[in-house]
């Protein structure tokens, strides 16, 4: 099912030859179908890879919307870095992605999907300050984090600096900026936003600003990774991820950059950020103990629940904002994969995490996927690629969401995201528990 040789967006050598490597091992001959169509699916299908003022450029639309957004486009590429030392041309098509979310910044940090040129969205007629580049205005607090994952899993891998130029810096001093303005500790910030919308969680209550909240170092976002409207406005895994975030963008700064300065500034904004999450996310679960609300006011209020877009609580191993074994994430974890998360859904065909957005019973893959890769047991992670083989409706594809006990019952038949995500777990069990692949 993938596209001819000649169609193909993107080519890598050492993909190829990893998906020759990995396919021969996998015995179960769907599986190693799924690895083989859906781990290649963003080089084969989503990116437009070129030069732009001398330097590489590379523009990763999501699948079946024709716009980039900050967050998926680092999820998307993130399994193929790799194979960056190995393969000079993929290495470059990564130094374009990081030069063109970095000239995404600096267009609008608050934005959380652009267009390829100067374009009309159909969102144009949002209330908030669009402009001919942006696709979308939704400020998630992960659109800032995804691109700093991706510089620095790009850096540790082949030692490149070469994309951390004058541009870059400016755009992530306009990173710790607007985290600052979205701290509002003496004012609402300069961003608001509304949508003319009968969906509900398309759209920001109270002017735009979104539901009060307690200034206490926490950054408000006015969406979630879902693209869906907070409830609370502290949303805690984006702020984890955010912690973890300026962490490794201090690193980079004080190693590459030589500026201690700014690196002290990033270090101090993901201290603070950090400590008001162990103050104010934290608590007591009626039958888990302590664990991590999903939103938060900082007045008390909290929203425990988990959501498949990432970060989500499920996903905070994944992304470095803890370990795995951590206690509070454990006891995070039995919530959310549970029946009082009002978001998991068990079904005849498959259980796993959905959300708001698709509504009632849909299963995302994304939130089995990552059950899989977060799980430090076996059985577990066999139960999921098992659901995963069983759910993808013939098609050779994951879904963005299908119904718990129809998988033929799915949403976006191209998202490529969940398809990159189920190559990264292939590829993981391979090199880490081949017998758990030699068990499907």
């Amino acid at each position: 099912m993938r596209p001819p040789i000649g169609k193909r967006c993107f080519i890598s050598d050492a993909v190829e030859a990893e998906i020759v490597r990995i396919g021969r091992n996998i015995a179960d001959r769907e599986l190693r179908s799924l690895f083989e169509i859906c781990f290649p699916n963003t080089l084969d299908t989503t990116v437009t890879y070129g030069e732009l003022d001398g330097k590489p450029d590379t523009f990763v639309i999501t699948g079946d919307i024709d716009a980039m957004w900050l967050r998926d486009s680092t999820a998307q590429v993130w399994p193929y870095v790799p194979f960056a030392r190995e393969d000079g041309r993929l290495k470059a098509m990564l130094e374009g992605a990081i030069r063109r979310q970095t000239k995404c910044i600096l267009v609008d940090p608050y934005a959380n999907a652009f267009n390829y040129g100067r374009a009309k969205s159909q969102w144009q007629q949002d209330l908030t300050a669009m402009k001919p580049e942006l696709h979308e205005r939704k400020w998630e607090i992960d659109s800032l984090c995804y691109p700093i994952r991706l510089a620095y899993g790009y850096w540790k891998t082949t030692g490149d600096a070469s994309p951390f130029d004058g541009r870059w810096r400016k755009a992530m001093e306009i990173v710790v900026k607007t985290f600052r303005e979205q701290q509002r500790i003496s004012d609402m910030g300069p961003y608001r936003f509304q949508r003319v919308s009968a969906v509900p969680y398309d759209t920001v209550p109270l002017g735009g600003y979104g539901n009060p909240a307690r200034p206490c170092g926490m950054i408000h976002s006015a969406f979630r990774p879902s693209d869906d409207a907070c409830v609370y406005p502290l949303l805690v895994p984006s702020n984890l991820f955010a912690s973890t975030s300026l962490i490794q963008l201090g690193e980079i700064i004080a190693t590459e950059l030589n500026d201690n300065s700014f690196a002290g500034e990033c270090l101090g904004l993901a201290d603070e950020v950090g400590a008001a999450v162990r103050a104010f996310a934290r608590s007591e679960h009626l039958h888990y103990g302590e664990i991590y609300a999903y939103e938060v006011d900082g007045f008390g209020n909290r929203l425990f629940m988990d959501d498949a877009n990432m970060p989500s609580l499920l996903s905070l191993p994944y992304l470095g904002c803890c370990s795995a074994t951590d206690p509070v994430y454990r006891n995070t974890r039995h919530f959310v994969l549970g029946r009082d998360n009002p978001y998991f859904f068990s079904g005849s065909a498959a259980d796993g995490i959905g959300g708001p957005h698709v509504g009632l019973n849909m299963v995302w893959p994304l939130s089995i996927i990552m059950r899989a890769l977060t799980s430090v047991e076996d059985e577990e992670i066999l139960r999921c690629v098992r659901m995963l083989r069983s759910t993808h409706a013939n098609t050779g594809f994951m879904h963005e969401s299908f119904h718990k006990d129809d998988p033929e019952t799915f949403t976006r038949p191209w998202f490529a995201w969940a398809n990159t995500l189920f190559g990264e777990l292939i590829v993981k069990l391979h090199n880490e528990k081949p017998h758990v692949l030699g068990a499907v």
